[in-house]
């Protein structure tokens, strides 16, 4: 019986190292695949925004909002992208891919104000 009981701990243990290994490699792809995003993110902006909202997500001599203050709420952010704002900013639909607006969110997310 104690036997039993210490290869039932050994696989138990082993498998619990191997979902270890798993997840980290999992967390650790996303983390690079969020910086790629980022990194397309910052080129786009600096490409297709910078010119209104400024190299640094604010202007503060125009109407753009700051976005380092933009709220959590990816859906709202892709609507404004895509659909344009208050007649103010023009509809980015037609121009930028989902991809690319996607980008363009991990991007700004990141530079959010704690």
């Amino acid at each position: 019986m104690p036997r039993e009981i210490s290869c039932q701990t050994a696989a138990t243990f082993a498998a619990v190292a191997v979902l270890a290994v798993v997840l980290l490699a999992t967390a650790r792809a996303a983390d690079e695949r969020n910086e790629a995003q980022i990194d397309h993110g910052k080129a786009t902006y600096a490409q297709k925004c910078s010119h209104c909202h400024g190299p640094n997500l604010v202007n503060s001599g125009t109407v753009t909002p700051d976005l380092r203050g933009f709220p959590d709420d990816k859906p709202r952010f892709v609507t404004a992208v895509k659909q344009g704002k208050n007649n103010k900013m023009p509809p980015w639909g037609d121009i930028l891919s989902d991809d690319e607006i996607t980008d363009l969110w991990a991007y700004v997310s990141s530079r959010r104000k704690p």
